[in-house]
């Protein structure tokens, strides 16, 4: 991972419990900020700190950012806990892959809810806190955001939106406030492997069909998303804004 340096910088990363969201997190805490720690329930968020290094940088910021309610609370503790509000990253996020005929509104809501109108909300909660320190917004988006994949509608959209509601905030904001989104392809999480390829009937096979996907013949790894996000929220970035990154092995290239 690329050397960086946050020191008192300060931090939230929703959805920081587990996956992509902690990798982030777990970067900008090594690099030296002070981190507020997003996750449904304050029994996650602490149970995630607990296996972090530099707990005395390491906040808790329980909320569901799925309601506008969860949204500002979270938000509205982590910049209490910081004194303030330097960076946000949007990393909740949920996903399934569900074919168009067995999709109902329940999946179009919680996917929705938590991927889009979070995303929003979390980013109109900080607004202020982020005008005062001329911050910046960084959201986690997906390749699925850039180009449609079969029995992912719902995810598609959810995606599609959050990386066109970033160039719209981005020129909005601008200058005081930059916003720009990353775009992941697969990436090797403990969600991937026990919610897909743990379940699947021939695990093996489908951990293959995964890497194959992109043409670099690999998912990527939680700390490189991190490290992108992390050049993204630097002062060598500052001239970034509406940028959309991908950090996909290749796949959004084409097929």
């Amino acid at each position: 991972m690329m050397r960086f340096d946050f020191t008192d910088k300060r931090v939230l990363v929703t959805g920081g419990t587990r996956g992509i969201g902690k990798a982030i997190a777990t970067a900008f805490n090594n690099a030296g900020a002070v981190v507020a720690i997003n996750g449904r329930t304050a029994g996650s968020v602490a149970k995630t700190i607990s296996t972090m290094n530099g707990k005395d940088r390491l906040f808790a910021a329980a909320g569901d950012v799925g309601t506008v309610e969860g949204c500002e609370n979270a938000v509205h503790t982590a910049i209490e806990a910081l004194g303030g509000l330097d960076i946000l990253v949007n990393s909740a996020g949920v996903g399934v892959d569900v074919p168009v005929e067995e999709s109902d509104e329940s999946l179009w809501d919680r996917t929705l809810n938590v991927n889009l109108k979070g995303t929003f909300f979390c980013c109109r909660a900080a607004l202020g806190a982020l005008r005062e320190t001329k911050g910046n917004i960084i959201n986690i988006a997906s390749d699925a955001g850039l180009m449609g994949n079969p029995n992912s509608s719902i995810y598609c959209a959810s995606k599609g939106g959050v990386v066109n509601m970033t160039r719209a905030m981005a020129l909005e904001l601008a200058p005081e406030v930059r916003v720009n989104c990353v775009c992941p392809g697969y990436v090797d999480t403990d969600m991937v492997r026990r919610d897909w390829i743990d379940k699947d009937d021939d695990p093996a096979s489908l951990e293959k069909m995964l890497c194959d996907y992109a043409p670099m013949k690999r998912m990527a790894t939680p700390e490189e998303i991190a490290s992108s996000v992390l050049y993204l929220a630097t002062i060598e970035a500052d001239f970034i804004t509406g940028s959309a990154l991908q950090i996909d092995g290749g796949s959004t290239a084409g097929h």
